[in-house]
């Protein structure tokens, strides 16, 4: 189904373009149940300490099944096979990364730490008018 951004009048209007969409997100979790879930971007921070950020970033994956949705963790994918510290290999990365992002119907930002690299994800989220939920470390709802 196509929400449309602009009001009748033709003037563009994201309240109610974004209510929208959550009333079809209900309406397509009523209406197929389990069987509807979003794709989610993962976004957490990654670099400093990366070891630990994995271990979040895969319980915020986990968290995100739980919640009926269909996470999407670039940071937790690309490492395996492509160098962090090769500056080539990292911008190519994220681009991948943001690609990815334009497929998704929502963004979960987590953690008190916001990074650079997630800075740019939640400006290319709010440019698309895409819902942004923010939680804490522990994966409570944050109210910003």
């Amino acid at each position: 189904m196509w929400i449309d951004k602009y009001n009748s009048e033709g003037y563009y209007d994201p309240t109610t373009y974004k209510a929208m969409r959550m009333v079809l997100r209900d309406e397509l979790k009523r209406r197929y149940g389990t069987g509807y879930r979003p794709l989610v971007f993962i976004c957490s921070p990654f670099a400093g300490d990366i070891k630990a950020n994995t271990e979040r970033a895969k319980n915020y994956c986990r968290f995100a099944v739980e919640q009926y949705a269909i996470p999407l963790a670039p940071h937790l994918l690309y490492p395996q096979f492509m160098d962090e510290h090769d500056p080539d290999s990292r911008k190519l990365g994220l681009f991948f990364g943001r690609v990815l992002l334009g497929k998704c119907q929502e963004l979960w930002v987590f953690g008190d730490t916001v990074s650079e690299g997630m800075s740019y994800e939640i400006r290319k989220a709010q440019k698309h008018n895409m819902l942004i939920r923010y939680f804490t470390e522990d994966c409570e709802v944050k109210t910003i």
